[in-house]
Parts: C-alpha cells; sequence; structure tokens
C-alpha cells in the first residue's frame, strides 16, 4: 500500500517483516501547465516539442553527518563515484507513461561516512516552475517494483529549482522526508547552500 505524504513528513525505509530496504529508486515526473495534451504523465520532464518543451533535471547531493559534500548524481554524471547511486539519464523529450527519470540506490552501498541524500529537480536552462504542473516524486522498493511512497507537490511559481526530498541515517535506520521546498538556481552548487537548510 502507497503512503501519500505530506510537505514535511517521514516515514522508515522498513518492509512490513521489520527487514529493511535494501535497493530503492526514486522517480519523479510532472506536466507542462496548460498543455493541449499528453495527459497526468504524457510530458514529463518537458513536452514533445514547440513552445511545450520544459528540460528539468532530476538529482541527488550526498552530505556527511556534518553537512559536508561528498558525491553528487545528475545529467553530467550518472554514477556516484562509490557506485551506490545511478542515474537513469537525461530525458529531453518525456513522452510516455511512468518515470523518465529514475535516480537508483542500493542502500548496502551507500558509504558509512553519507548521512543523508537530497534529491532535487531543477531547470538548467532557467525556465522557471510558472509552467509545471502535477509534479510528484514517488520512492519504489526495486527489489520487487513496489511503490512504497508517492508525493504530490502541488506549488507552481517563479523559481527554478525543487529540493523534493531525502533519504538519511537515523538510530541506524535509513528513512526518507518529503521535503518540497522551493529555491533558486541551475546548477547544484548554485542549490547547495539551500539544501544545507534542509539536511
Amino acid at each position: 500500500m502507497t503512503i501519500s505524504l505530506q510537505k514535511g513528513q517521514g516515514i522508515s525505509l522498513k518492509k512490513n517483516d521489520g527487514t529493511s530496504l535494501t535497493k530503492v529508486f526514486l522517480g519523479t515526473g510532472w506536466d507542462v501547465a496548460n498543455s493541449s495534451g499528453g495527459g497526468f504523465l504524457g510530458k514529463l520532464f518537458g513536452g514533445a516539442g514547440g513552445g511545450d518543451s520544459i528540460d528539468l533535471d532530476a538529482s541527488v547531493i550526498m552530505f556527511d553527518a556534518n553537512k559536508q559534500f561528498v558525491d553528487n548524481v545528475y545529467f553530467g554524471q550518472l554514477k556516484s563515484r562509490d557506485g551506490s547511486v545511478v542515474h537513469s539519464g537525461d530525458n529531453l523529450t518525456g513522452e510516455g507513461d511512468g518515470d523518465d527519470e529514475v535516480i537508483n540506490v542500493d542502500l548496502t552501498r551507500v558509504p558509512a561516512n553519507v548521512s543523508s541524500l537530497v534529491f532535487t529537480i531543477s531547470s538548467f536552462r532557467g525556465q522557471t516552475f510558472k509552467n509545471v504542473s502535477n509534479a510528484f516524486c514517488r520512492l519504489v522498493d526495486a527489489t520487487n517494483n513496489t511503490e512504497i511512497a508517492k508525493y504530490n507537490l502541488s506549488q507552481q511559481g517563479d523559481y527554478t529549482a525543487l529540493i523534493i526530498a531525502k533519504i538519511y541515517r537515523h538510530n541506524g535506520e535509513w528513512k526518507m522526508k518529503a521535503i518540497g521546498e522551493t529555491c533558486q538556481g541551475r546548477t547544484l552548487d548554485q542549490m547547495k547552500p539551500t539544501i544545507i537548510n534542509f539536511i
């Protein structure tokens, strides 16, 4: 059963039998606002062409317990140096149903010094979220493709990035928290000062 997350809500990444999840992925997507076609998932991560095209990118930044940068994964670096996080690749068309950009995380391989992984969506070309609607992220157990939680982000506005969620260690367990905070920045470096406030 999928948990529908609210802003600021956290969940434990434990299965019903008490064992911990080992491999998860975060899928993200949205529509172009007032688009003439494509339906709810039809134009995820930018439309197929014309004026409807919005190129947005999913990324993750890894931090240690002291909020120091460890590594990042985005369209320009599709795998973390330790190999625990893998990006599906940049999708510029957004055609078809399902997740257009996915970030896979092998929790068993995340280095011990990494305490949190923060997931973001940003507009590399500087287009704002005024033209984006129905944004969401969902956490899925990658071992059996079962959706664990989904977070719908309805807020639109004159910003270029969104801090959507984080996976973090707490008392030896992995947890997830929905963040849903807007910020400015086309690149991860530009977003880091804001992201650190939510680690």
